[in-house]
């Protein structure tokens, strides 16, 4: 299919050396000498030279070099080359489309040279599985008993399980976050979980569950019981504060379906009740997705109907100023028309400077760069609707090659 590559297929397609086309070079200072001698840059570059220029292919590119010659398979498979490469090209996030309900399958998506590219992930089940990531790492737990849990690097396949988390093993809220430490590779790992208290629509047992990867422990540094408010699946870690969205269960008619709670995972303190640190959302959402980009919380929400707050108007994009939000972006009519009407019609997450959103009806990718405030579709992904009610979703990862858990 056109724009269609299959990611194994970087380490086994014929491709084209450039060994017999690379500029000649004659003797020098030997001018009688008639006879021109062509000799192969690849032959005169010593291993360092050739690994820097190497170092600047962007990571498709990488897995197929590393096919061309042993020597150049050796380079690229070095610790020393991984290290590097990740300083040498900055790599815009990818974004990774589930295309299937059923089976974990798709296609992740890269905004550089804009190809779609068959990846297979490691252990996860189903794509309703909880997913969240940070730096190259991806985080999945399962969507049953929410004890299975996989640190993993998707272009590496590097994987690791970790402990089952404490707390309930079947809540019926779980939210799922990651944060990695760019320098020292560390990572923490928070899980906010919520259940109904027994007998009480109104009462919800609330509480946090921490990982750090250096100590390998995990911990419960609160629980709490919230009033008409339950948690959701939306969290994200910035700053070493984790925010997480909470949701109205009815009763004293908020003026809004959604808020905000944030915690200090550094000092794990939250200065009394959790629910103190509550901050509004900017206006009447029907869903909320939450994102770091740059260590700035970023939420991109559907915004509803004044008269039916379950209706979507509208997309518009915050980021959180203090304890006010600060709207950057809304998306054009002519993008927003395929998404629906309902409530809760739309994935998205992103990281560095790009955040994408995907209809769930659709495998229809639209990319929204930042800094540069534009709109822009993807290619279209390699995969056609087969039935009406085929739903689409996806997550946002840094492709990286030297990170692992």
């Amino acid at each position: 299919m056109d724009g269609e590559s299959s990611w194994v297929s970087h380490c086994f397609d014929s491709i084209e050396r450039d060994i017999g086309e690379s500029d000649s070079f004659s003797e020098v200072g030997d001018e009688y000498n008639k006879e021109v001698e062509t000799v192969s840059v690849d032959l005169i570059l010593p291993d360092d030279l050739l690994e820097r220029i190497l170092a600047y292919l962007p990571i498709p590119s990488i897995f197929r070099v590393g096919c061309v010659c042993k020597r150049w398979h050796e380079i690229v498979s070095s610790r020393r080359f991984l290290w590097n490469s990740s300083h040498a090209l900055q790599q815009r996030p990818w974004y990774y489309m589930f295309t299937s309900s059923d089976e974990p399958i798709g296609y992740a998506f890269d905004p550089i040279l804009r190809k779609w590219y068959g990846i297979k992930l490691p252990r996860i089940e189903t794509p309703n599985w909880f997913i969240a990531s940070s730096c190259g790492l991806v985080c999945f737990m399962d969507n049953d008993s929410r004890s299975e849990l996989y640190v993993c690097n998707p272009i590496t396949r590097c994987l690791k399980r970790l402990e089952d988390p404490p707390g309930l093993k079947f809540s019926d809220y779980s939210a799922l976050a990651i944060s990695v430490n760019s320098i020292t590779r560390n990572y923490n790992l928070s899980i906010v979980k919520s259940k109904q208290v027994p007998g009480n629509f109104f009462q919800w047992d609330l509480s946090i569950h921490t990982y750090n990867s250096e100590t390998m422990v995990w911990v419960t540094p609160l629980t709490e019981v919230f009033a008409g408010w339950r948690g959701g699946d939306e969290s994200v870690i910035c700053g070493g504060v984790l925010y997480f969205l909470i949701y109205s269960t009815g009763g004293g008619m908020p003026e809004n379906r959604h808020g905000l709670i944030t915690y200090n995972l550094s000092s794990r303190t939250s200065h009394g009740l959790l629910i103190r640190s509550f901050i509004p959302v900017p206006c009447s959402l029907t869903c909320g997705r939450l994102m770091n980009l740059k260590e700035k919380l970023v939420m991109v929400g559907g915004i509803g109907k004044q008269d039916r707050r379950d209706i979507i108007k509208g997309i518009g994009i915050w980021v959180l100023k203090g304890k006010d939000w600060l709207e950057i972006a809304r998306m054009p009519h002519k993008f927003f028309q395929g998404f629906g009407e309902f409530d809760d019609v739309f994935a998205s997450s992103g990281t560095e400077d790009l955040i994408y959103i995907q209809s769930y009806g659709a495998p229809a990718l639209l990319v929204f760069d930042v800094n540069h405030n534009h709109w822009k579709w993807s290619q279209k992904c390699p995969v056609t609707k087969r039935f009406p009610l085929q739903l689409f979703t996806g997550f946002c990862f840094e492709p990286r090659l030297e990170i692992s858990p």
